[in-house]
């Protein structure tokens, strides 16, 4: 792992997220604005003794500075006036910004965090597609969205790269694929051993398989964002370049925030697509997340 971190990064660099990962992560938590204000949320939390602080560029998230007790068994919590959401997590769904009227397919669905979130974007509106194979996941992500008071949403136990048996066409899609978690580290340090080279590949096979029949879902001038929390190019850029092979149909898009640092066009040596310095990559060293990706990609026909 750390031979690839200096072939992508550099000696100097790979010491700054080498150290990054040792630092405990900030929890982060995302108001339910279906069922709260952001103001009526904060001042809830701030009497019960909790410090938060504002997220840049997404409202209604705020990092946890100080907790009197666990996140996760509050009034409010239970109540579903908040989701407990690292911020990273937050970006996907901003980036890919449904609308109410939207036809909206969200491929790997459970436990629910990016798919609540989209639903409150799109005001418990329009139709959303939750996707998801594993049918173990699917209480929990049922329970989170009767939880957060999510509405518009039906839920589908299947393997999204069978997407296209379906037969629907979708304005947008959220396609956070299954991944090695390479960014994880922070959460869950046995990522440091646990994932070889040849996850990454099995990996990145699956991730190609979902992103191509994702996209043939799109309808034309539809757009679908592909994120994962790894900071391997083999599951990022590579994917995209390989599935995109220089198509016509498809655009990268820019993304228009301040998170991350541009994506690669040019990495082990291999020059790749141009428009993949829209996609944008989180490092805990220089963003204080977890490692992130995110692109956004358009059907133009």
């Amino acid at each position: 792992m750390i031979k690839r971190y200096l072939q992508i990064l550099g000696l100097d660099e790979t010491k700054l997220l080498l150290e990054a990962n040792e630092r405990p992560l900030i929890p982060s938590i995302r108001v339910n604005t279906l069922k709260i204000t952001i103001e009526d949320l904060k001042e809830k939390l701030i009497r019960k003794g909790f410090r938060l602080e504002s997220i840049e560029g997404i409202p209604y998230g705020f990092r946890v500075l100080k907790a009197k007790f666990n996140l996760g068994a509050t009034h409010e919590y239970l109540q579903g006036y908040y989701y407990l959401q690292n911020l990273a997590s937050m970006i996907p769904a901003v980036i890919l910004d449904p609308k109410e009227f939207d036809v909206v397919i969200d491929m790997c669905a459970a436990p629910g965090s990016k798919s609540t979130q989209i639903a409150q974007l799109m005001i418990n509106e329009g139709k959303l597609i939750l996707i998801d194979r594993n049918i173990k996941r699917i209480p929990k992500l049922e329970n989170n969205l009767r939880r957060m008071g999510i509405e518009n949403s039906i839920i589908i136990n299947m393997d999204a790269r069978n997407l296209k048996k379906l037969n629907l066409k979708a304005n947008k899609i959220l396609l956070d694929a299954p991944c090695t978690g390479e960014g994880l580290i922070r959460q869950d340090p046995t990522r440091k051993s646990s994932k070889t080279i040849n996850d990454i590949k099995k990996m990145a096979s699956i991730q190609k398989d979902l992103l191509k029949t994702g996209l043939e879902s799109l309808k034309p001038g539809g757009q679908l964002v592909y994120s994962t929390c790894s900071i391997a190019p083999e599951e990022n850029e590579l994917v995209i370049d390989h599935v995109l092979d220089n198509n016509p149909d498809y655009s990268i898009l820019e993304i228009n925030n301040n998170f991350g640092i541009n994506g690669y066009s040019n990495i082990f040596g291999r020059k790749l697509r141009e428009d993949l310095i829209h996609s944008k990559r989180l490092f805990p060293h220089i963003d204080n997340t977890i490692g992130f990706f995110v692109c956004l990609i358009q059907r133009n026909i």
